[in-house]
């Protein structure tokens, strides 16, 4: 702290001059004490000065209400919301969202350091903490086609960059795990900083040897068992709750049932649209469903704030107490978790929060390349053998392999019926022409198909549909209009989000992304899609290499467990 700033601050503390704002007769949540403890809070230059008789040249009365730190998001990835981050950041802070740990490996994936430079620049003077755990797999996978190759060479500059704490989600564990040079480059450039980790379904030895790497988080525990093997090597686990990923449920289920200490669990949202935050929340949701599954409140809190702050070294975030930035939070009770006033820094954010993005590089206008087309690639054979499907589960990212005689139509090709869809992808980066089909189960669409370009991490176009001409025709519209989501109904576009920023984030407003997303998954659920199933974000898994058991790439069906192309 510069010393201007911390004479200004002392002297407010120690009541020599009044300090800039207090909040009066607040029930404040002690995340040191485990105690809800009533006083004043004193705040100058930003910073919480002191807890007590203090007297303010702003004053505003609580009245009795709730106060805690601001909410920490401990991982998420700012292009899955949709939105500009600006726009993110404003809906999020409504909610008590004040601090964001940002992994840009799906702007990577797509634009390299042109998509990284974008996220930072457009966050850059955000009101709100938003910091940056450098995108650690792009590709994820050596058999994934993206549009950039990141290595650990490009990382470095990044190094001298405040606001990159660390090294983000490593998903290609077995990289780490078999001592691939390339990787453990990475790994050695950020030695001494947070590394977080992506690490579905290892063994315990695999385990061992990816936690002794120095990876010390992961949000991809899916099951109690799972997180309590990962904390039993000293992981921190955070308890993921997104639009499609929704894992909160059965590892609190665990936590309540076996009287589990929660100090290595924070939350995050990982993937979630811009709507569901609008709808249900941000953080608050997380931690409001854990309150009412059991967690207590302050315990809850913690996993919002100060377990997130220390695991990432964030020194003045995540208490209420003196030293600490005044990202404050005022609730109605801490059971609703409904925030009545959030302040930054000791600056109130309100519903006129005036969101300006900034201007957009042309390169990153122009992403969706995908040259040739050939229908021939589409087609599948059912010849009466064995074909590897890929089984949806609802509200999971996970898939499971189901080796199945297909429904063949009168030219022996595979004839979607309702319960099998076909899926596609299709490599837009480099005009390839790469395609590849599979079958799925489990997502019911009929008469129809839906695409995007939001296709993790590599962010080809994914599709689904009950024909190869509907497909195309989904594929073309997202050509057109630079990506996005759309929606075909017998040979025709219904509607379609564009997307056009990498094919990841729209320049629309919120309430435009927001009046798309709701009409398009209603459409989709009238199709046939579960109405538990997010159809979009649930798509744009489905060629994800690194989450077990089975996904479709524009190389071809691919076994997550095996490692390799299977059709």
């Amino acid at each position: 702290m510069k010393l201007d700033k911390y004479i200004g601050c002392s002297r407010a503390a120690q009541k020599l001059e009044k300090a800039d704002l207090v909040l009066r007769n607040a029930k404040i949540v002690n995340v040191f004490t485990d105690r809800v403890e009533e006083g004043n809070v004193a705040i100058t230059n930003g910073m919480i000065v002191g807890i007590g008789d203090y007297e303010g040249k702003e004053e505003i009365d609580l009245y009795g209400q709730y106060l805690t730190s601001g909410f920490i998001d401990a991982h998420l990835h700012l292009e899955s919301t949709m939105v500009n981050p600006q726009v993110l950041i404003a809906k999020a802070a409504q909610h008590g969202t004040t601090t964001f740990m940002v992994d840009p490996h799906e702007a990577a994936n797509v634009s390299g350091t042109d998509g990284i430079d974008y996220l930072l620049e457009q966050t850059k003077d955000s009101p709100a903490h938003v910091y940056v755990m450098m995108a650690s797999c792009v590709p994820a996978t050596a058999i994934d086609d993206n549009g950039f190759i990141l290595t650990a060479g490009k990382m470095a500059p990044y190094l001298k960059n405040r606001r990159v704490l660390g090294l983000g989600e490593v998903m290609d564990c077995m990289s780490v795990i078999n001592g691939d040079p390339a990787m453990n480059e990475k790994i050695e450039l950020f030695d001494g900083k947070v590394k977080d980790g992506h690490a579905p379904g290892l063994t315990d030895e695999q385990m061992a040897a990816y936690v002794m790497a120095g990876i010390t988080t992961d949000h991809e525990g899916t099951t109690y068992e799972y997180v309590m093997k990962e904390r039993s090597m000293g992981m921190t686990c955070h308890i993921r709750e997104g639009s499609a990923a929704r894992n909160l449920e059965m590892i609190v289920k665990g936590i309540v049932e076996n009287n589990t200490n929660t100090e290595g669990f924070c939350f995050c949202t990982d993937d979630k649209h811009i709507e569901d935050i609008g709808r249900e929340g941000d953080i608050d949701h997380n931690v409001r469903k854990a309150v009412s599954m059991g967690i207590s409140p302050i315990a809850a809190v913690k996993m919002a704030t100060i377990q997130p702050a220390r695991c990432y070294g964030l020194r003045r975030t995540g208490a209420v107490a003196p030293g600490y930035d005044a990202d404050l939070v005022v609730w109605d009770s801490i059971k609703e978790f409904n925030a009545q006033m959030v302040f930054y820094k000791g600056h109130r954010i309100d519903d006129m929060l005036k969101v300006r993005p900034k201007p957009c590089p042309p390169q990153l206008l122009d992403t969706v390349h995908l040259g040739v087309i050939d229908p021939e690639k589409l087609k599948i054979r059912a010849d009466g053998g064995m074909f590897p499907v890929i089984r949806m589960i609802p509200g999971q990212i996970l898939t499971e392999r189901e080796d199945l005689v297909l429904p063949a139509g009168p030219d022996g090709l595979f004839a979607p019926d309702g319960e099998l869809d076909k899926i596609a992808a299709f490599e837009r980066h480099k005009a390839t022409g790469k395609i590849g089909a599979g079958v799925v189960r489990g997502f019911g669409l009929k008469n129809g198909a839906i695409a995007s370009s939001v296709s993790h991490d590599s962010h080809n176009i994914i599709a689904i549909g009950s024909s190869d001409e509907d497909i195309l025709t989904a594929v073309r519209e997202l050509e057109r209009v630079h990506g996005g989501y759309t929606i075909v109904e017998n040979g025709e576009v219904f509607d379609t989000l564009e997307l056009p920023i990498m094919g990841l984030i729209s320049d629309k407003s919120y309430s435009y992304v927001d009046r798309k997303v709701r009409r398009m998954t209603a459409k989709a659920h009238r199709m046939g899609v579960p109405k538990d199933m997010e159809p979009f974000v649930t798509l744009s898994f489905m060629a994800l290499p690194v989450i077990p058991e089975i996904r479709c790439t524009p190389r071809g069906v691919y076994s997550v467990t095996e490692g390799k192309i299977i059709r």
